[in-house]
Order: C-alpha cells, then structure tokens, then sequence
C-alpha cells in the first residue's frame, strides 16, 4: 500500500510521546493530509488547536476522545467541509500545546541590570538568577501573540520572552528601594515578588501566567566588584584609625610625606630626608595623641611620667599601626628602633 493511499486513510490524530522540552508543536507524520481523519485524542496534560489559513477556528482544552465525523462539534462542520473539499492548498493546521504547568524552568540575566546605588550613589550592574513556574492559560493568544504560527516551540524560548520584559520591574524596584547593594540579597523575595506582580498584567495579554518568579542568587559585574572592593578598603581603613585614635587629615598627611619620602618623580636627597623626618614626627605625635586619648589624664604629683611617653605602650600602638596597613615594614622598623633606643 503506497505512503499516498495510507495518508488517505488516516482516521486518527494523535500527539504521542511529546519531548518534555516541547511547549507547542504541530501535528504531522510523514506529510499526512487528515480528511479522513475520524478521530482525535487529546492526552492529559495537553490541548489542541485546528487553525485554518492562519486563523484559530476551534480549541480543544479537556482530554478525551473525539469524533470528528459526526456533526456536534460546534466548529467541525466547517473544517469538515474544508477537508473534504480541498487537498493540498487549503489544509488544516493542527498544532497541540502543553496545558499542565510547566515548573523549575531555569532563568539568568542576559546582561546586568543597571540602577544606581541610593546609600553610595555609584551606578551598580547586578546580575540574577533563578526558576520560574508558569501555565499556559489563553491557548489562544499564546498562538497568535507568541509562537506566530511557528511549527514548533520550546520551553526554552519562553524564557527570553519573560527576561526581555521582567528585568524591567527589577530595575524599577531597586532604583526606588532605599536599601543599598549589601542589602540585596536580604530582599531577593521582596524584589521577586514585585517584579510577579508588576508584569502579571503583560503576560495575561500573551496568554499565559508566571505561576511563581523566584531570585535564588545574584552577582555583580565587574566595574561594581571594583567600586565594592574601594569601598570596604576605606572602610577598613576607616575602622583602624578608629581604633587607633587617628584622624582622617592626620592620615592624608602621613600618606602624603610617604609619597614625598619614595620622590617618585625623581632623585632629590634633601626632600627626602625632610619627609622622612616630618613623617617620623608625625607618627610619634600621631602615638602620643592616641596615648593620651586611650588613657585618662591624671594630673597629681605622684605620676611623673605621662602614660603617652611609656615605650611598650608606643611599640603596642606602632604594632597596631602596622598590623593595620597605616605604615610599611620599613617605617615599622625604623620607628621601633627610635622607641627601643629610649631604654
């Protein structure tokens, strides 16, 4: 029996072992036309769609099996007609779709979202990833507004039509949040959940519906690790000098006679020697200060010797100073030295 006589006698339409990665397919075997088809089956879990022309003439949304020869199907009449009329350039599209909820569908950013940081005010490009859930609900629209009468989509491809209009939330939520990059993984629900409800409305209208939107990490570009990393070392900083008793302008000026005493920019002795003299005064003023800042001021007789003039206690707070990156080895030494010769 030829391929053309069997295609004939089609009587049953049928979508059988879809791949779990295919969302909408159309129907076909070989090229078999289906005007004599008799029968349809729709599986559970699946829908169908007849469509003639580019149009959707019917839908089948409950499982079970159909007649198609008989007359009580509302639409069936026409496309009857239609199939039994005409072969090859009128024939019926038939495509079947994935009616159950499709779930843990992974997602990441294709690029980073771009917002300025409220606390800092630095531009911050984050990047997100995480799973999504979602159901096809208005079979129709999905046809017509998504697939546009392809003959086949997958899962995959739903995934950059919710990107392409959900990062847009996320972005909006973090330029109007009042929280700081450090605090954004503190928020990953708060800023999913907003993003769900903000763009509910646009996938409605696409026919279908994010069932649940989760963020289960996120990341920074480059440019942001760098500003982030600036920020913590001053920080850092910040807190050493904190502790230590020292200011900020004492600790410009100290940085500054550092670059006098390394003369970069050429070999001039004398400035050398008096920034490294001015910066020598200045980390014992800087000890001194922070000695008698830390230690209560006691001014009766019987104390002869400030506390600030006590050599263990500078070496504690050059150990410090040192341990904190505010000097390097050799000012370290060369200062030790100066406090040990006071024995």
């Amino acid at each position: 029996m030829s391929n053309s006589f069997r295609s004939q006698l089609r009587s049953v339409i049928e979508w059988q072992n879809p791949k779990p990665e295919t969302l909408f397919e159309k129907w076909t075997e070989n090229g078999d036309e289906i005007k004599n088809a008799s029968k349809l089956i729709v599986g559970p879990g699946q829908g169908c769609l007849f469509v003639y022309e580019g149009k959707v003439e019917g839908v089948f949304e409950e499982e079970g099996l159909y007649d198609l020869k008989t007359g009580n199907i509302p639409f069936w009449t026409t496309i009857k007609n239609i199939m039994y009329t005409f072969e090859s350039a009128h024939k019926v599209g038939i495509f079947f779709y994935r009616k159950a909820e499709m779930q843990n569908i992974r997602w990441g950013t294709p690029s980073p979202i771009t917002y300025k940081d409220p606390v800092y005010n630095f531009p911050v490009g984050l990047g997100a990833f995480g799973n999504f859930s979602f159901k096809i609900t208005t079979p129709v629209d999905f046809f017509t507004n998504v697939i546009a009468g392809d003959d086949y989509y997958p899962v995959k491809a739903i995934q950059k039509v919710i990107l392409s209009r959900i990062t847009q939330p996320i972005s909006d939520f973090l330029a109007n949040a009042s929280f700081s990059y450090v605090e954004i993984d503190k928020h990953r629900n708060e800023i999913a959940a907003f993003s769900q409800n903000s763009s509910a409305q646009i996938f409605d209208e696409l026919g279908f519906k994010l069932l649940d939107f989760r963020i289960e990490g996120t990341s920074f570009d480059e440019e942001t690790k760098t500003r982030i990393g600036r920020i913590a070392d001053m920080s850092a900083e910040a807190q050493a000098m904190k502790e230590l008793g020292v200011s900020y302008q004492d600790y410009q000026q100290l940085e500054a006679l550092k670059n006098m005493a390394k003369n970069e920019g050429g070999g001039n002795i004398g400035m050398q020697m008096g920034a490294g003299l001015g910066m020598g005064q200045m980390l014992g003023n800087m000890m001194n200060n922070q000695g008698q800042q830390s230690t209560p001021q006691q001014n009766t007789p019987s104390q002869p010797q400030p506390q600030s003039d006590d050599p263990v206690q500078k070496l504690e707070k050059l150990k410090k100073m040192f341990d904190a990156g505010l000097i390097d080895e050799q000012e370290y030494k060369q200062k030790k030295q100066e406090i040990l010769s006071q024995f």
